[in-house]
């Protein structure tokens, strides 16, 4: 297994999403992101269910929080996690592995900051499968004092969207302010380098980007904190958006995470297993 970590300068969320899946899950969490991962699903992409039920409880972590979990399923079928596990003060973030979401991997926590001693936090781990290249990346943000100038540094939680071979969108939230709104930029190559950065397509104050490809269109859903629900907007080709908060239904208290596709029959399986009586000894 091959794992590439990179650093953004600030927040980055992302997530590739296939259409020739028939079913979905979103990793989710409520705050304040000490009880671990949640998960919604759907068989439409619009209408969520939360399993209500927590399935793994973080262990890692100078805070032991679960924020942000990002989740990607491996070409063997293996789903691999990572989180945010502290608001400040940590270096890495949390690392774990399931087959079917209900036993996982003893929790890793993921040192990439050693060296930068100023380092403030790392923040939204993210994970994406290149395909071309057969390999995991492993994206995050750090806050480092000084290091870069003011403004330059303010884009987070970004979703990378694979369209097609070497044609790839950042779906990012630009966090200066008074901005704090969502937008898109382009790339032959999910390591960028990002142009033709667009105006805003959200209100202000959003964030946490997801996105999943529905048909010929995506649904890009995100955080609209201030208001207290998560929109969705859809797009065919990334230029122009369309607000379709009215026709999706995400449960209250869903907070970022990343869209993965599975079958119909895991998902069936997933709840067989998480509504199992508990034993009792």
């Amino acid at each position: 297994m091959r794992f590439i970590f990179l650093l953004f300068t600030c927040c980055f969320s992302l997530l590739f999403a296939s259409c020739n899946k028939n079913a979905y899950l979103f990793t989710s969490f409520h705050e304040p992101a000490d009880a671990g991962l949640r998960m919604l699903y759907s068989y439409d992409g619009k209408n969520w269910n939360d399993l209500d039920r927590v399935l793994l409880k973080p262990e890692v972590g100078n805070q032991k929080v679960m924020r942000d979990p990002s989740m990607v399923q491996g070409p063997d079928g293996t789903f691999h996690m990572v989180w945010t596990s502290s608001w400040r003060g940590d270096k890495g973030f949390g690392y774990a592995s399931s087959k079917n979401l209900i036993s996982w991997s003893e929790q890793q926590f993921i040192l990439v900051m050693d060296k930068e001693p100023a380092t403030v936090n790392v923040w939204a781990p993210e994970l994406f499968y290149d395909e071309e290249e057969k390999r995991y990346l492993i994206i995050w943000a750090s806050c480092i004092p000084g290091r870069f100038e003011r403004g330059i540094e303010d884009v987070i939680d970004a979703v990378i969207v694979k369209r097609s071979v070497k044609d790839y969108a950042l779906v990012l939230k630009d966090n200066t302010r008074p901005e704090r709104t969502i937008k898109v930029a382009f790339a032959d190559n999910p390591l960028g380098p990002w142009t033709n950065i667009s105006k805003p397509f959200s209100d202000k104050f959003t964030e946490g980007p997801s996105a999943i490809k529905l048909k010929n269109e995506w649904l890009i859903y995100f955080d609209s904190y201030q208001k207290k629900i998560y929109e969705a907007m859809v797009t065919k080709d990334f230029v122009q958006f369309e607000n379709v908060t009215t026709s999706v239904q995400v449960p209250k208290g869903h907070k970022h995470g990343t869209i993965v596709p599975v079958k119909k029959k895991f998902i069936k399986q997933l709840k067989r297993n998480v509504l199992k009586p508990r034993q009792r000894f």
